[in-house]
């Protein structure tokens, strides 16, 4: 074991709760405010596409006070070998957004809840990493708290008046947005040694090239007229429900998500970096069970008894799934210790 490694001290419980409060208010705070645009714009790729400049405008801002340190060059070299999380990013980011405009913020977790079992048999089929018994019945168990949402979930609305299934549109781009989440995590390890394994660069490039990449696909799907009125058109001037113009709902969404958009890069890196992944899992559980709540806050989302038991299931089967991994890799390195004192 290297010296340094050794030695390295573990993280103060100070500094593991402020990085997990950072974590959740930094996603939290993502999703609430990109479900208030996506409530009033016809535009969720454009809106994308602004988080990703911002973003990228915070990167050179950080670079050039000497917060961070970017690189310099751009060569086909590193375009090439990161093409594949470019790819996967921009789907991934497309489908969320559209996911999001479908489906309530609180339904949200539940439409994309195969993000684990994809996960695992993307693993298994990718890299043949084969999961064990106790792996598959998380699985499982999250896999019905999928169905039970989708099947069984009835809202009703705050007067009570009326029932509605959730969006099968919504749950659509859930599943797809699941299976890009699962190829980026597999993609994302194939892709950092293209940038000497930094987590920065990576950051950095895949938030640059994803922009340049969604700029023409905004023409492509027809977004370019929901563009021009909401920039130059009636959208721009003609207030809606909420007080406020299209166009400002969405430059303040665009500039609030746009900041935490690029506090998620570093506070998911901080979360798994400074916490333990039990740390990581429930906080991320805790994150959904949040969202949820302030689903029915802002948006006055109700949450069904169908709803409710899926996101519950949801969420014990993602935490058994990382207190399952903690224990094999824990068994693992005792059996390690024992032939190898």
């Amino acid at each position: 074991m290297p010296a340094d490694t050794a030695n390295e001290k573990p993280a103060s419980r100070i500094k593991v709760a402020a990085t997990v409060v950072f974590y959740l208010v930094a996603a939290i705070a993502m999703v609430v405010a990109n479900k208030w645009v996506l409530n009033e714009t016809k535009t969720p790729l454009f809106f994308l596409l602004a988080q990703l400049v911002i973003a990228c405008v915070l990167f050179l801002i950080c670079h050039v006070f000497g917060l961070l340190k970017l690189p310099r060059s751009l060569d086909m070299h590193i375009v090439k070998g990161l093409s594949p999380l470019i790819a996967c990013n921009v789907l991934g980011l497309s489908f969320n957004n559209y996911c999001l405009k479908y489906v309530d913020a609180s339904f949200y977790q539940v439409a994309r809840g195969l993000v684990l079992p994809i996960t695992v048999a993307t693993s298994a089929i990718l890299i043949h990493s084969r999961p064990s018994l106790k792996v598959l019945g998380a699985c499982a168990l999250v896999t019905a708290g999928f169905f039970v949402g989708v099947l069984l979930d009835r809202s009703a609305s705050p007067a009570g008046a009326t029932t509605n299934s959730p969006s099968l549109i919504g749950i659509f781009f859930g599943v797809l947005s699941s299976f890009t989440t699962a190829l980026l995590a597999v993609v994302i390890k194939s892709c950092l040694p293209v940038v000497g394994n930094s987590a920065l660069d990576l950051a950095w490039y895949n938030n640059l090239l994803s922009a340049v990449v969604l700029a023409p696909l905004i023409v492509v799907v027809g977004e370019g007229p929901d563009v021009m009125d909401l920039l130059f058109g009636a959208a721009s001037v003609t207030k809606t429900g909420t007080g406020m113009t299209a166009f400002d709902t969405f430059l303040y969404g665009s500039a609030i998500t746009g900041l935490f958009g690029f506090l998620i890069n570093i506070a998911g890196f901080m979360s798994i970096k400074v916490t333990s992944p039990i740390t990581h899992m429930v906080s991320s559980a805790v994150k959904g069970v949040l969202q949820s709540i302030l689903g029915v806050w802002f948006f006055h989302d109700v949450i069904s008894g169908g709803r409710g038991t899926s996101i519950s299931l949801i969420l014990l089967g993602s935490i058994y799934y990382t207190w399952v991994k903690n224990q094999e890799v824990v068994e693992r390195e005792r059996k390690e210790g024992a032939v190898y004192p």
